[in-house]
């Protein structure tokens, strides 16, 4: 079995907005004789869209319909139609995802996105998907080693570390190149924080000002030495913990960095050669990338090549966000697609009994309530340790009895399970409610609470379904 289906990344950043088409294959990996296992095998770029200034109608608000026309443009270029699309991502990122309307920008772009694009932020996902569409995850795994992508773009500087291949720590930084803004020699705009940083090292800057080089320079590299304490390249200040984004945490304490690779619009000017005209971009982006390069701290971790720079966001957005729930798994087609489905993540020490597993369903179902009334809900746990027969009926008795308000309601029983024991559990749940409630049961997929779902059509002549988790969480 050889499918292929198109995937569009949109990337809507504090300086830039871009879009990519991508092709993803999927094949049946298993022999003959096996239990179907369908995997992406191979995901390929297709179409690079211009990069555009991601057009704002005033310091807090982005132009919908300029970013609008922007894709629509994009898509009439690459000789594409939303109907064609099948999965994907639009990403609002950085210091935009922090605009007034950045919803009502998603809005503007559901009917280019296709059926089963979902709209996603969250600075912890955009690190995710930088450090994969910078292939910071190939090199580590090839390395074996412990490499660390900078994503350092106009607003923020998203961190994310591999460690043999395998994710092991993200964070976000309030440092970008557009955190300050210049505008005919005089300084138009700067960032909170990065006034609190200058201030906190004896320097003065305001709108206002004139744009003095040494100063701005100095500014950014107080700016790549937050960076540098971000991955432990040297002790972290007074200043550092307040400069993560939505005062976020940090990353996790010793992971020994062995090797970096840099991404975002910033990039470009750190692993190129210095622009002499260095605020042509009406910010201090080139002098920050300079700094970074300059960084000693920075400089004794080995420096990779990035497999994307401006682009690695919108390229991870576009290849990185679909998985595939495999074959034993349990759904009617005529239930699907399902769109922007909250998570309510049962832990895992409340999965050590069934007990626990019933009481953390109903206590949580409250929470997914819109005036009073019940709203579609997807119920995630691992199902580790819940293999055999006797554990799966058990397990399916606890759901039914904490879902009951669920089972009531107009909507299917949605559950999503990270351990392979979909199709067993669906169908014992299906025969202990007499088949009177449809039920979807997938499984393969991790989440985490405040995550939302989307399931696809079925691909693979039926046999799995495209899933995208997400994060709709926006920057306050």
């Amino acid at each position: 079995m050889h499918e292929e289906i198109l995937s569009v990344g949109v990337d809507i950043g504090t300086s830039t907005t871009q879009l990519v088409f991508s092709r993803l294959v999927i094949e049946n990996q298993a022999s003959s004789f096996t239990v179907p296992r369908i995997n992406i095998v191979e995901k390929i770029v297709e179409y690079r869209s211009d990069i555009y200034m991601t057009p704002l109608k005033s310091p807090a608000e982005i132009d919908a319909d300029k970013v609008k026309q922007i894709v629509q443009n994009e898509y009439s270029k690459a000789g594409r139609h939303p109907k064609d699309i099948s999965t994907g991502a639009v990403i609002i990122t950085g210091e935009t995802a922090r605009k007034e309307n950045a919803n009502e920008v998603l809005s503007a772009l559901s009917d280019m996105a296709g059926d089963f694009v979902v709209a996603t932020a969250g600075p912890d996902l955009e690190s995710v998907l930088a450090a994969r569409g910078a292939g910071a995850d190939t090199h580590s795994k090839q390395r074996r080693a412990v490499v660390a992508n900078l994503d350092v773009g106009g607003g923020t500087t998203n961190i994310g570390v591999y460690d043999n291949g395998r994710l092991a720590g993200v964070c976000c930084l309030d440092i970008g190149g557009r955190l300050i803004k210049v505008e005919n020699g005089l300084i138009t705009y700067v960032f909170p924080k990065i006034s609190a940083l200058a201030k906190k090292n004896g320097i003065s800057i305001n709108t206002g000002d004139r744009a003095d080089l040494q100063t701005l320079s100095r500014i950014c590299e107080l700016m790549a030495a937050q960076l540098a304490q971000a991955i432990e390249c040297s002790p972290k200040d007074d200043i550092h913990s307040s400069l993560y984004t939505n005062n976020g945490k940090p990353l996790p304490q010793g992971l020994n960095i062995n090797a970096i690779t840099y991404s975002g619009g910033v990039a470009d000017c750190v692993y190129g050669q210095p622009d002499e005209n260095w605020l042509r971009y009406g910010d201090v982006g080139v002098l920050l990338g300079d700094a970074i390069r300059k960084n000693r701290d920075l400089s004794k971790v080995e420096l990779l090549p990035a497999a994307e720079t401006i682009r690695a966001t919108v390229v991870g957005a576009g290849t990185h966000t679909t998985e595939i729930s495999g074959s034993t798994i349990s759904y009617d087609r005529s239930l699907l697609p399902i769109k922007n489905v909250p998570i309510l993540r049962i832990s895992e020490e409340e999965e050590r009994s069934l007990e626990t597993i019933e009481a953390s369903i109903r206590t949580q179902l409250p929470l997914y309530k819109t005036e009073g009334k019940p709203e579609q809900v997807a119920i995630a746990f691992t199902g580790i340790g819940r293999t055999g027969f006797n554990d799966i009926q058990a397990l399916a008795g606890a759901v039914i009895r904490g879902a009951q308000e669920v089972i009531n309601g107009p909507f299917p029983l949605l559950l999503v399970i990270e351990k392979d024991i979909a199709k067993a559990l669906g169908h014992a749940i299906k025969v202990q409610l007499e088949g009177k409630k449809d039920v979807i049961c997938i499984d393969g997929i991790a989440t985490l609470g405040g995550d939302y779902i989307d399931v696809g059509e079925p691909i693979g002549a039926g046999s799995v379904l495209p899933v995208v988790v997400k994060t709709l969480i926006f920057n306050s």
